[in-house]
């Protein structure tokens, strides 16, 4: 069975991973060679590096024939997801929508969105670790709050670049990759003496409990922005299951 994944989550991976070893054929897009990178190269399964518009998903779904369409972009890629939908009906392609799961119920602040947590950022005291990624960074570079804020990123030139033409200082960037565990949270919040941790609820593979409890450990206060949206879809092992049963 050829099965086309639009990645960018751990759930993805695993997903794709559980297809080659039951002898199944996926396709995995993801939007960048880093995400490229990420997957465990083996017989059977076929990566694509490259974000794409809606005319070019329709491409690329017609171009195998492929059972169904899994998106397992990230839950805050609310445009790339209508994207996948509308391109997935115009082919005729069954549609399945492979979830994160949330952990974000037990939390100290929350944010409707990363312009509202910067505004939040401003009445909270001391140095913040940022660890939302780097596309929305620029609602963090602002007087007096740039200057306090620690960004987390991808090791990649164009996350640093980004980091630094927005005026974060070069002492502050920390670009790595996880996942992080608590411990080395931990450590980062001692290190740069983190008064507040801003996180997306990313869920459990996304690091999002590693992130909570540090921050609870470590005495700081949590900011969390909340996902854009409800959405309806399947969790990992219902996606699995679904598909067991398009085989059978």
């Amino acid at each position: 069975m050829e099965v086309l994944i639009f990645g960018g989550t751990a759930e993805g991976r695993i997903l794709a991973e559980w297809l080659v070893r039951r002898g199944d054929r996926p396709t995995v897009c993801v939007a960048t060679e880093y995400g490229a990178e990420l997957m465990t190269p083996c017989p059977g399964l076929t990566v694509h590096a490259g974000r794409m518009e809606q005319g070019e998903m329709e491409g690329r779904m017609e171009a195998r024939p492929f059972s169904c369409v899994i998106d397992a972009t990230h839950p805050y890629a609310v445009a790339v997801t209508e994207n996948i939908k509308r391109a997935a009906a115009a082919v005729g392609l069954p549609y399945y929508r492979l979830l994160r799961s949330s952990d974000g119920e037990d939390l100290c602040h929350k944010a409707e969105d990363m312009a509202t947590a910067a505004r939040m950022l401003h009445k909270l005291p001391g140095n913040v670790l940022l660890t939302t990624g780097s596309k929305e960074l620029h609602q963090f570079a602002q007087p007096g709050l740039v200057e306090r804020c620690y960004p987390r990123v991808l090791p990649t030139v164009e996350s640093l670049e980004r980091c630094l033409t927005l005026g974060f200082p070069p002492a502050h960037v920390i670009c790595m990759q996880g996942p992080f565990s608590r411990a080395l949270n931990e450590a980062m919040l001692r290190q740069f003496h983190i008064r507040t941790l801003v996180t997306k609820d990313s869920g459990s593979y996304g690091g999002f409990r590693e992130k909570a409890d540090a921050a609870a450990a470590c005495g700081c206060a949590l900011l969390v922005v909340e996902r854009p949206r409800r959405e309806a879809g399947l969790d990992l092992e219902r996606c699995k299951e679904l598909l067991r049963r398009k085989q059978a």
